[in-house]
């Protein structure tokens, strides 16, 4: 099977990790550190807080912006549940704003729509999550436009977009928002095995976002106040909880793994453009629509999404499991999220967001990762050429 995606482990890897696990310490060292420096020297953010997962940097950033239960956070349905969850972890209501048919980001026209009528009755966001679909960015200096106007934080989930930019700027230095946050999933650009890390400018959210991945407890002397006050600094061995936190820790050993991949962080995003280019080259004819990029933007290329043109459900998912049979990995990204039971049980329904809902039934993630070879993506095309009859 050829995968839609997949991690490049190479030797300077697997020593890397070696040498922590041969070190003293495997959790709680230098390493985690570290690496938050690296990616945010590389993406020119101040602030990088490493956590196990990207789920887990969502959670502790709407914790961090202080959304609660009576907020309510925006994001897309074409995007994985974690987007929209983390808002409901911290009790919020969670909607969505349809997306752009060419790029799947959050469109910014239907955004500036909802925010209109939302004002009107006093329900704007606290919180909107836009999401770097496939590793595109959506229009962020327009969203930080309109939340400037309208008071709403910006949570991006650039989960597919290390390495990627926006006019010219990385991704990830928060520029137009108050968060970014980045997974090292497997089969994301760079990978920790598991990890997430969230990125910001504000030693606020910074120092909230550090506490709240090791339990709400801090060692920090400034931050103290309850400590013994019969000398001038606390003693070592001292630390308070001053919040309700989580277990979200990143260890040495994944931290270990991630500073080895991003050394070759370019070299990975410089490999996928290729790939996405030469998709664009061997499926031109193809009855198919090919993923847009924005001439603004440089996409990390996490994904190579193309469409079935007019094709109907059944023609969809005839292709799609034809193609897997004969070893292609094809994938769905994304099934959306307001249609999961679990939000049709909160009140949502076919229709509501119907551009997301279309892109879905047409959709359909070709293999794409670093390591694949032209003689794969040869017979991705070969393959997917005769099962469409083109």
């Amino acid at each position: 099977m050829i995968p839609y995606g997949r991690q490049d482990v190479r030797d300077s890897d697997i020593e890397a990790v070696i040498e922590i696990l041969r070190s003293d310490f495997l959790t709680q060292g230098p390493t985690v550190p570290e690496f938050e420096e690296l990616v945010a020297r590389r993406v020119g953010a101040a602030h990088a807080i490493a956590v196990n997962s990207a789920t887990s940097a969502l959670h502790v950033a709407c914790l961090a912006l202080e959304l609660g239960a009576n907020d309510v956070l925006w994001t897309v349905p074409n995007t994985f549940v974690a987007s929209a969850n983390c808002g409901r972890y911290c009790g919020a209501s969670v909607d969505f704003v349809d997306i752009d048919p060419h790029t799947g980001n959050m469109d910014v026209g239907a955004l500036r729509s909802r925010l209109i009528e939302a004002n009107k009755v006093g329900r704007v966001p606290k919180v909107v999550v836009p999401v770097h679909f496939a590793g595109q960015p959506p229009e962020q200096e327009f969203i930080w436009e309109l939340a400037q106007h309208y008071g709403f934080k910006v949570l991006e989930d650039a989960s597919h977009a290390i390495g990627a930019s926006h006019q010219g700027e990385a991704v990830g230095n928060c520029r137009w928002s108050d968060i970014t946050v980045f997974s090292f999933h497997p089969v994301k650009i760079i990978t920790t095995g598991e990890g997430g890390m969230a990125l910001t400018n504000d030693p606020v959210l910074a120092e909230r976002m550090g506490t709240l991945r090791l339990h709400g407890i801090t060692r920090e002397p400034q931050l103290l106040v309850c400590a013994p006050s019969d000398r001038p600094t606390p003693p070592q061995w001292y630390y308070e909880q001053q919040m309700l936190g989580y277990n979200y820790r990143m260890t040495d050993i994944h931290a270990a793994l991630g500073k080895s991949q991003l050394t070759r962080l370019d070299e990975y995003v410089d490999r996928r453009n290729s790939l996405a280019l030469r998709y664009n080259e061997l499926l031109e004819g193809f009855s198919l629509s090919l993923p847009v990029v924005l001439p603004e933007n440089r996409s990390a290329f996490h994904l190579y999404v193309v469409h079935l043109a007019g094709a109907s459900p059944e023609k969809h998912q005839r292709i799609l499991e034809a193609l897997r049979a004969r070893g292609i990995g094809v994938n769905v990204h994304y099934l959306p999220v307001h249609l999961q039971p679990y939000y049709r049980a909160l009140g949502f329904q076919e229709g509501q967001f119907p551009v997301a809902e279309k892109h879905a039934g047409s959709a359909m993630s070709l293999p794409l990762f670093a390591s694949l070879t032209d003689g794969q993506q040869d017979k991705v095309v070969n393959d997917l050429r005769e099962v469409l009859g083109d």
